[in-house]
């Protein structure tokens, strides 16, 4: 028989606080969920590489679930589903709720830029024979992961009578791919005393992009021209054409099941495709909402929030304030009483690397979605740092809901740090916390995350839209 529990015991079990792994947890309904949703999400990661690409994905996934696009000025009513495309770069999605506008809207809002490497506006050269490409990388990277990896190209190229031209290459079988070269080792001592921030530099992240010349003795160049005329021929591109293009490397592999067990996903763009994902499938599986339900998908987190598709804009702003006058009221008050979750990922307890997180306040993968009260850096620089009593009322919703979560910080308090959106939603006057996935290998070309803690973002962030 099993021995009673001492009264330390059941004192210690009521009282102390302890992570819950999510695979000590989980019913097998709920794995073979996990399971599922991930499957469409792998999906998903393969098709949206680019913010363009997410946005366009995401629309479509809406559209063959009723949503129509907004403007400004249209009617609306309860059980509305509406989005608002910003420039092909940026998306808001909402369903119109029961309840009046005036008690605020459930927001949940991602990025969907990740880190990548840019093609500059005059990115095409040859030298010693190879054409390659100069480029200008986005986000924070560790530079030499991006080396001897596959590449495929992205974007769009804007030709001179206008005429959009769209670029995927390197993401079909048959197609080929792009690489950015490396130093052999046994000719690497130089490069080797560098420090590992400096093993490869900006300027030296070229993109192999062809050798074969073009058969003419008579000019220079003869493997850019090559190149030029083989662009040429498919796109009807010419070589000014790239000054107005927006043209990015990305991994070329897609996403893949990781372990024995098959229990993690490794991919390109986790960070934060898989908020995301997880938030716009929240907001699909909602039929009917008491409050309004808004998700919206951001650019340009990645370099600070700034420009016209990112959350330092007015975009989300003007949007809220069309949907409260639609619906009779004013954009002042409907803001100040909305809620949101910033969806976005933290960094997981990595084993071959725990001195740079505080074991007690770190985020683990199989742990659940994790709620970020503060990110910012050292002193809290940059953040907005949710309130008691919002961190408090979301920490009760996610229990009441059965849902496996845990708390996190972005490293140790002199470490480092980084930020999210949420500051940008804050300066709304809008309570906000940040809510989202753990992940390993943050902003390398192959992030990790666990498929029960993609599971639980979905779950975190459709309780919320219910609320």
């Amino acid at each position: 028989m099993e021995k009673e529990k001492s009264a330390a015991k059941i004192l210690q079990e009521r009282l102390v606080y302890k992570k819950k792994h999510s695979g000590l947890i989980m019913n097998e309904e709920a794995i073979c969920e996990s399971i599922k949703l991930s499957e469409d999400y792998k999906s998903f990661l393969d098709n949206a590489k680019t913010e363009r690409e997410a946005v366009g994905t995401s629309i479509n996934i809406a559209k063959s679930r009723g949503f129509t696009e907004y403007k400004k000025g249209s009617v609306l009513k309860s059980g509305d589903k509406v989005y608002f495309n910003n420039r092909g770069k940026a998306v808001i999605f909402a369903i119109i709720g029961n309840e009046p506008i005036e008690k605020g809207v459930h927001l949940a809002a991602a990025h969907i830029d990740s880190p990548r490497i840019d093609l500059k506006q005059n990115p095409l050269y040859e030298s010693d024979e190879i054409a390659l490409f100069k480029t200008h990388y986005y986000g924070g990277i560790k530079k030499y992961q991006w080396t001897a990896v596959p590449l495929a190209l992205h974007g769009v190229i804007i030709k001179k009578d206008g005429t959009c031209v769209t670029v995927t290459i390197g993401e079909d079988e048959n197609d080929p791919v792009f690489c950015i070269s490396d130093l052999l080792p046994h000719l690497a001592a130089e490069q080797a005393k560098r420090t590992l921030s400096e093993g490869i530099k900006g300027e030296e992240l070229n993109v192999i992009i062809g050798s074969m010349p073009f058969k003419d003795d008579e000019i220079s160049d003869k493997v850019k021209l090559n190149i030029l005329s083989l662009l040429n021929d498919k796109y009807g591109i010419i070589e000014a054409d790239f000054l107005s293009a927006e043209l990015e490397m990305v991994p070329a592999f897609k996403a893949k099941d990781i372990g024995f067990d098959r229990s993690m996903v490794g991919a390109y763009g986790h960070d934060d495709r898989v908020c995301a994902y997880t938030a716009l499938q929240a907001l699909l599986s909602c039929e009917n909402v008491s409050r309004t339900a808004v998700v919206c998908l951001a650019d340009k987190e990645e370099s600070g929030s700034n420009g016209n598709t990112g959350l330092s804009s007015k975009y989300l702003e003007y949007f809220l304030y069309d949907i409260a006058e639609a619906l009779g009221s004013d954009g002042r008050t409907v803001i100040s009483a909305s809620e949101c979750l910033s969806a976005d990922v933290n960094a997981a307890m990595d084993p071959t690397f725990p001195d740079v997180l505080e074991k007690r306040n770190a985020a683990y993968i199989n742990y659940g979605v994790c709620v970020t009260k503060f990110t910012g850096v050292r002193g809290k620089a940059g953040t907005s740092d949710a309130s008691a009593e919002f961190a408090g009322k979301i920490h009760s919703m996610l229990d009441k809901n059965g849902i496996v979560w845990q708390t996190g910080e972005l490293g140790k308090v002199d470490m480092g740090g980084g930020g999210t959106v949420a500051a940008y939603i804050a300066n709304l006057n809008m309570d906000v916390i940040d809510v989202g996935v753990p992940v390993l290998s943050m902003h390398s070309p192959f992030e990790i995350v666990a498929k029960s803690d993609v599971y639980m973002a979905y779950k975190a962030i459709y309780a919320f839209m219910k609320e």
